[in-house]
């Protein structure tokens, strides 16, 4: 299906573009809007004549710009279809082979990964922040607590959501995935017990494996936190550390309630188990509403752990820890046996995005949750045995089959191209194999193509399960 955009659809998106020269600015901003995704790849871009009349502007603007963006790599034309938007380098600019690596992989619908594209902003924080770097360049770039401007922006927005915090209980890291290592390495040691949630994600779990830890299952059942179970597992077995996803949970997508952080935050402290809870998915309600209290605020000795990842772009690859007073020095002897700082121009693009961040955030949500509804709506129409509960933010749905067909499902699935995650990733001690794990972080019309993928395979499943051997795909968010 040949994807299209109007005329007035582009005037609206390039907006008042530099007209020094005209065809230039027109020119680049086309290239922000294709490498920002807001004008997807392959989309057959109006005709010289209607986006001159669109735009106000003379033909050979319209004819030097799109000649501009063919130069560029970002546009292609082809004998009597039009013009067509691509990039540089095509799809396989997305295809890492770590993540990617069967044969087919680069022309499959991938929902393994549960994050977005790049919202609009991106672009332009980067090359605002290249402006900054000079700056830096006398120095020696490691900064392994982070841009102290960085460090005072990370703080500042737990200032607005109600948790006072000062810019040195922030640690900055490359990524949220090293924030659970370093908060692994500082806090439990080989043999400690440590709570985590089941289902979770499986990467922090992994963590905590390595530093050690003997991991103790806390489920989290498809209505929710069980709180009298999880009072009664921290009695039992005293656990020095419990790893929390309150916030739009992965990959169940719950959201914890104030009163349940306060009933949680109590058994915690009647057990002596320090939380440390990931905030990955946080700042991505999707109805509008507001946010519980963050659960430090419940519990002063948590350790909450933070990402740019799913709320900005992963690309980004930064996260931070924020610890309670005193911990700092811990962490920071547990974070130089592993790196000694995140990319300085990185963290400019942050501190840039993060002055910005009400605008971005903004329209990321409203993106996302169209492809939520859209997600929904093919499930719902094309899958109708399977149930699940509607998330109110985050990036996932957790779908359960009504029956332990999510390895076979996921195996049948990639025979036509379309790349999920089981139930049993996400298990700390196995089983889950009831669910699949669905993102809805691609754009709409391949999220509608990849549901009638499913149902075929699905069809197949139910009538004929198989036997099938654990994904072994490597996951990142």
């Amino acid at each position: 299906m040949t994807r299209l955009i109007g005329a007035g659809r582009v005037a609206t998106l390039v907006g008042e573009f530099d007209r020094s020269p005209a065809y230039a600015g027109l020119a680049d901003a086309l290239i922000l809007l294709i490498g920002d995704g807001r004008i997807s790849v392959d989309t057959r871009l109006p005709s010289e004549r209607e986006l001159t009349e669109a735009l106000s502007v003379s033909r050979t603007t319209v004819t030097r710009a799109y000649a501009a963006l063919r130069d560029a790599g970002y546009a292609e034309a082809r004998r009597g279809a039009g013009t067509f938007t691509r990039v540089p380098g095509g799809r396989s600019r997305a295809h890492d082979r770590a993540l990617l690596p069967r044969p087919g992989d680069g022309d499959a619908i991938d929902l393994n990964c549960a994050a977005p594209s790049a919202p609009p902003g991106i672009a332009h924080a980067y090359a605002d922040a290249a402006a900054d770097l000079p700056a830096y360049l006398g120095g020696h770039g490691y900064f392994p607590a982070g841009l102290p401007s960085l460090q005072a922006a990370i703080a500042a927005s737990y200032d607005d959501r109600g948790l006072p915090t000062s810019p040195d209980q922030i640690m900055v890291t490359p990524g949220a995935l090293t924030a659970a290592s370093v908060v692994a390495q500082a806090f439990s040691g080989l043999g400690d017990r440590v709570l985590v949630e089941t289902p979770t994600y499986p990467n922090a779990t992994d963590a905590l494996r390595h530093a050690g830890a003997r991991l103790t299952p806390s489920p989290v059942d498809p209505d929710g936190w069980d709180l009298d179970a999880v009072a009664a597992t921290l009695r039992q077995t005293s656990p020095r550390l419990a790893y929390l996803i309150p916030d739009f949970q992965n990959p169940t997508g719950h959201l914890m309630t104030d009163e349940q952080r306060e009933v949680y935050a109590a058994h915690l402290r009647r057990a002596h188990t320090v939380a440390v809870v990931d905030e990955a998915h946080q700042a991505l309600p999707l109805e509008g509403q507001p946010m519980p209290r963050p659960f430090a605020s419940y519990a002063p000795d948590a350790i909450t752990i933070g990402s740019a990842s799913k709320s900005f772009w992963g690309g980004l690859r930064l996260g931070w820890i924020r610890a309670p007073r005193g911990q700092m020095e811990r962490l920071t002897q547990a974070r130089v046996s592993m790196d000694l700082g995140a990319p300085v121009l990185e963290q400019l693009v942050l501190v840039r995005l993060l002055a910005d961040a009400d605008e971005i955030l903004a329209a990321n949500r409203l993106r996302l949750r169209a492809q939520r509804d859209a997600l929904v709506t093919a499930v719902r129409d094309q899958l109708p045995d399977w149930t699940f509960r509607l998330p109110t933010g985050g990036l996932a749905l957790w779908c359960e089959l009504p029956g332990a067909f999510g390895t076979a499902l996921v195996t049948e699935a990639e025979r036509r191209g379309v790349i999920i995650a089981p139930g049993p990733v996400f298990a700390a001690e196995g089983g889950l194999d009831r669910f699949v794990r669905i993102p809805w972080t691609r754009p709409v019309d391949e999220m509608t193509e990849a549901v009638r993928r499913l149902a075929a395979a699905w069809s197949v499943v139910r009538e004929r399960p198989t036997s099938s051997s654990r994904s072994t795909r490597v996951m990142v968010a």
